[in-house]
């Protein structure tokens, strides 16, 4: 296969026009013909085409300036986007024998370092690291050749096009990948050979049109070599002119500091025919693009910066779905393809907009053009992320995502003049357009509709916020000051969530200039110390015991087999095994390695992979096991990992010494598992639980697609806890169900199977639960509660088995539901818009929060018998004891609806001591207010202790006026002497009641005032020694301004 080359050289010519497609039929002359034909016999070019010609041929032949020759065109055909992609995926997996891989999620479910899948090799990180293992990672691990769509987004963290998108006609938040990758099956040879079949005939692009760029050294970096090996190749089918050699920044691959790496090739087509201009290659020009990046990872680059050739070859290629089919569509932007006009008549349609036009800068002053390419990029990037299980939050991705939703309103409704709510309306588009490719989101289309939706009305409550803060800064601007800050661009970025370029266009409008530069800064400032804050969280986590690439393939080239696992589900088993490596970081050991060949104290931490382990590595959610390994020295087994398919068991030996080959007692600490295991059987049952209540059942659930879906889980000795996809809190009628439906389950004694099941068959299991987006190894594990593995492998698709929790899973179980003994729900809340998660306890730790809850009643039963003047002093000490004491969260709530009856008959109680206070208050103040009026007093000082009541006050006060009506001051002490109250009230015209209450409180040097002419009111604290004072000052200011 590396010798030959698919091509017909001097048929090339014919695809110079922009407007031909491959499979276009035409008629070539018998005289245009290279080799001889019986006379009047035609070809057909799709025919042709598939010809071979051998990799010896002249290289002059490809470009050959021949005569073109006589076309007549019988059948014309487009390419739509979705034969655009299929075309790519058929070429390799139909020609080449790659598999198909479906794409991963967009939101990755177990790589921690990435935002967002950000490339077509994301998902392929352990075949490239060399830690794929088979148990864990299913067929990926057998992989040698692979194709697919995969489905990006590249919006926050390293690679950011966020604040490009809408600016000009390539950028996306949201794009597809064409990728094909080899895994140490094929390398450069075959590489680049048929990436230029694939594209000059699968898809019929003018070759005369096509630069191949290589690495062609670099000055910076002089250790890593040209590859004059892609540079050769290139040449068989281009001419010199348009074979570029570029530097590292261009065509060299890193995967990060240290690690994979390799040079890259790509190939850049200029839209534009009959030039040649190479100088323009990676000068951003937007005529002359890349199309395809081919990468060759053939490096590991270590800790000292040096390169050391890998184990294994691997070929990593990308090529942007957008862009080809631009190109193939004849389009000038990736915009005006049929990927994107569906989604810009439908904003249209929405927001009564004009129709896009296309234009960029100037060309477009009322930035419409650009607003239609935010709009319609955004609604893709949220729609994908959603329904792959990102939703938008105040963190990490969800914080990208929550930018996104809110620069593309921003858009929409101040530039397009869509109403609220006009974005949400746009998912049933997406959907239509991209289900072909990807017929997930189909049934996920409600479920996305609904969190947009939610997220859209939320950002219009603040969006008026935003607006007032950037209208208050720049009012306040002086009238010669023309530039906004960068610290309030800064501020409505980072506190009130506007993209910075919306701030900008926001300030232009007003003829203001944003201090980009001051702004980047402040990012920059910020990334610093996360950066920082980074560096330190590492630091602090000391030697990194991770097993990478060179590591893996160390041990497989020393003969080391991978660890046999196969007691992993065994209970109470001391096997023995034999240490086959010492591990102690990167950069320590004989060539920086990492390995050693003894440990002890003095080492610190050390991983040990033996020849055979019963250790569970942690996985799927469940911790790993811990324990003890035995031999001439102890090691303390703090960690347990898995790193292709090599069992690392990580801890201290802080007694004797190990060496490689010593024999070691392997001995579990089994007593901690049969807490893990149950709490790990027990998640799967609620989450049968919770499609059952919430959806149900399994009709319920396929009808609500997105809805009750795994969206993470962690199992240890002390709880479970399981998130889940479902809009808004999960009532207490409805948990009180979960959970009896969990313990009935305990209470039946339900047996758990489980049995590796060929993943073909699993699939079709009836009511089958597995995780969107994991990848299975094949056998797959399936563990059921209640039902026989093997039974149901028979009969698939018998709806009996709906009854019990059916799931893959490779986690460590109870034998017998009973074992779990007891299931309590202590926790729901919220994690995320449309995401829930549920903790919960088993064993003993439910029956102490079952009895926790028995003791609460008893209490709240004698609390309830108390008289109603010892009610609330005790309601508030059992209130604090409930918020502290551990107790399910359903038995919580009914607890908590007595302390509300409790608190009802103490605000009843209170209301009616209230009235009788007032009753006797009032006994006590209309007598003075009748001797004034007999005596025809003005003024009228008096004390009536009723403590510190305002509301009382006031109410005595207007009582006393309406019985007469005259300038009235009370005085009230509290009932524990540390405070009085000062209340006054005046007709107009009369003492101004403010002053008054201000001199009256004058010998305390403590009064605060409040009021105004008429009615006011002072409190004087911690100075009750001076009321009498206070009271003669009150008379002698009514004397002197009376």
């Amino acid at each position: 296969m590396a010798a030959t080359l698919v091509a017909v050289p001097w048929l090339l010519q014919l695809f110079r026009h922009r407007q031909y497609t491959p499979l276009r039929t035409v008629t070539v002359p018998l005289a245009n013909l290279p080799s001889s034909s019986a006379a009047g016999q035609h070809l057909s070019l799709a025919a042709a085409a598939r010809r071979p010609f051998t990799s010896n041929a002249p290289r002059s032949m490809a470009l050959a300036a021949t005569p073109q020759p006589a076309v007549q065109e019988e059948v014309q055909t487009e390419w739509p986007m979705n034969r655009v992609r299929q075309t790519f995926i058929d070429y390799f997996a139909k020609k080449h024998e790659h598999t198909f891989w479906p794409t991963s999620p967009v939101a990755p479910l177990d790589d921690p370092t990435l935002l967002f899948t950000n490339a077509g090799m994301n998902q392929f990180k352990p075949l490239f690291l060399g830690i794929a293992d088979p148990a864990v990672h299913g067929k990926l691990a057998t992989l040698t050749r692979a194709v697919n769509s995969q489905k990006c987004i590249r919006a926050g963290g390293k690679h950011n096009d966020l604040e490009d998108v809408g600016k000009d006609t390539y950028h996306h938040t949201f794009f597809e990948m064409l990728g094909n990758w080899s895994f140490g099956s094929y390398f450069k040879k075959e590489a680049i050979p048929w990436a230029w079949e694939c594209l000059t005939q699968d898809y019929g692009l003018d070759p005369s049109r096509m630069y191949a760029t290589y690495f062609g050294g670099d000055p910076k970096d002089p250790s890593v070599p040209v590859d004059e090996e892609a540079r050769d190749l290139w040449l068989q089918f281009l001419p010199e002119e348009r074979v570029i050699p570029c530097g590292a920044k261009d065509n060299f691959w890193e995967m990060g500091d240290t690690g994979p790496c390799g040079p890259c090739t790509e190939i850049h087509y200029d839209r534009r025919e009959g030039r040649l201009v190479p100088e323009l290659v990676n000068a951003d020009d937007p005529e002359l693009i890349e199309i395809w990046n081919i990468v060759f990872i053939q490096f590991n680059r270590e800790d000292d910066g040096q390169l050391r050739p890998l184990p294994a070859q691997h070929v990593d290629t990308g090529m942007g779905f957008e862009r080809i089919t631009s190109i193939l569509q004849n389009k000038d932007s990736n915009y005006d393809t049929d990927i994107f006009t569906p989604i810009f008549e439908a904003i249209q349609e929405a927001t009564g907009a004009r129709p896009y036009a296309g234009k960029l800068g100037e060309e477009d002053p009322d930035n419409i053009d650009m607003a239609y390419r935010v709009v319609a990029d955004h609604i893709r990037t949220l729609t994908f992320a959603i329904a792959d299980g990102a939703s938008p939050s105040n963190e990490g991705r969800g914080y990208v995502l929550r930018r996104v939703l809110r620069r593309a309103v921003r858009y929409g409704q101040q530039v397009l003049g869509g109403k609220p709510g006009f974005f949400h309306q746009l998912v049933p588009t997406i959907v239509e357009t991209m289900k072909d490719g990807f017929p997930d989101i189909v049934n996920r289309a409600d479920f996305v509709m609904s969190i947009i939706k939610d997220e859209e009305f939320a950002f219009n409550k603040t969006l008026g916020k935003g607006v007032a803060h950037f209208e208050k800064v720049v009012n306040e601007l002086p009238a010669d000051d023309k530039t906004f800050k960068a610290e309030d661009a800064h501020f409505l970025y980072a506190s009130l969530g506007f993209p910075v370029d919306l701030t900008e266009l926001m300030a232009e409008e007003r003829g203001l200039v944003l201090d980009r530069e001051g702004f980047a800064k402040k990012m920059k400032e910020e990334a610093e110390i996360s950066a920082i804050a980074a560096q330190q969280r590492k630091l602090a986590g000391g030697k990194d015991l991770r097993l990478g690439a060179e590591q893996t393939a160390h041990l497989q080239q020393t003969g080391v087999e991978v660890t046999d696992a196969g007691d992993k589900y065994n209970w109470h088993v001391t096997p023995s095994a034999t240490v086959k490596a010492l591990f102690i970081g990167v950069g320590e050991g004989e060539g920086g390695l990492g390995f050693v060949d003894v440990a002890d104290a003095s080492t610190g931490p050390v991983g040990v992979v033996l020849d055979a382990s019963p250790f569970y590595p942690e996985a799927g959610g469940q911790v790993a096991d811990t324990g003890r390994l035995q031999g001439p020295g102890t090691m303390h087994v703090e960690n347990t990992q898995i790193y292709g398919g090599f069992v690392l068991h990580t801890g201290s030996v802080p007694t004797g010494e190990l060496r490689v080959g010593d024999a070691v007692q392997c001995a579990v600490d089994y007593e901690r598992r049969a807490h893990v295991a149950p709490n790990h059987t027990m998640t799967h049952v609620l989450n049968h639980a919770l499609r059952d209540v919430l959806c149900g059942g399994v009709e319920g659930a396929a009808e609500m697609g997105g809805l009750v879906d795994q969206k993470g889980s962690l199992c240890d000795e002390q709880k479970l806890r399981f998130d889940f996809s479902w809009n808004g809190p999960v009532g207490p009628e409805q948990l009180q169900r979960v959970e009896a439906q969990v313990n009935a389950c305990i209470d039946a004694a339900q047996p758990v199977d489980a049995l590796p099941v060929a993943l073909e068959q699993a699939k079709f299991i009836y009511s089958l639960r597995s995780v969107f987006g994991e990848q299975y190894p094949d056998p797959v594990r399936v563990v059921s509660v209640g039902n026989n593995v093997s039974a149901m492998v028979d009969e698939p698709q018998n709806k009996d088995w709906a009854a019990g929790s059916i799931e893959f899973c490779g986690g460590t179980h109870i034998a017998n539901s009973a074992e779990a003994e007891r299931f309590v729900i202590m926790e729901e809340s919220g994690i995320a818009k449309g995401v829930r998660r549920i903790v919960a306890v088993t064993r003993s730790k439910a029956r102490e929060a079952i009895a926790n809850a028995a003791a609460l009643r008893e209490k709240v039963k004698a609390v309830a018998a108390l008289p109603d003047a010892e009610l609330d002093a005790a309601v508030k000490v059992f209130q604090k004891e409930l918020l502290a004491t551990p107790v399910g969260v359903v038995d919580k709530g009914a607890l908590g609806k007595e302390v509300e009856t409790l608190i009802k008959r103490v605000k009843k109680y209170q209301k009616q001591l209230e009235k009788e206070k007032e009753a006797e208050v009032l006994g006590k103040i209309l007598p003075a207010v009748e001797e004034a009026k007999e005596n025809g007093k003005g003024v009228v000082v008096l004390r009536l202790d009723f403590g510190t009541d305002g509301k009382l006050g006031s109410k005595l006060l207007k009582e006393a006026t309406k019985a007469y009506k005259a300038s009235y001051m009370v005085f009230s002490a509290s009932s524990d002497g540390t405070r009085f109250g000062i209340y006054a009230s005046t007709p107009k015209g009369g003492l101004d009641a403010k002053a008054w209450c201000a001199a009256a409180g004058e010998p305390s040097n403590a009064a605060k005032v409040n009021g105004g002419p008429t009615q006011a009111n002072a409190m004087v604290i911690r100075a009750n020694q001076h009321l009498d004072a206070c009271m003669a000052a009150a008379e002698e200011f009514a004397a002197q301004n009376a």
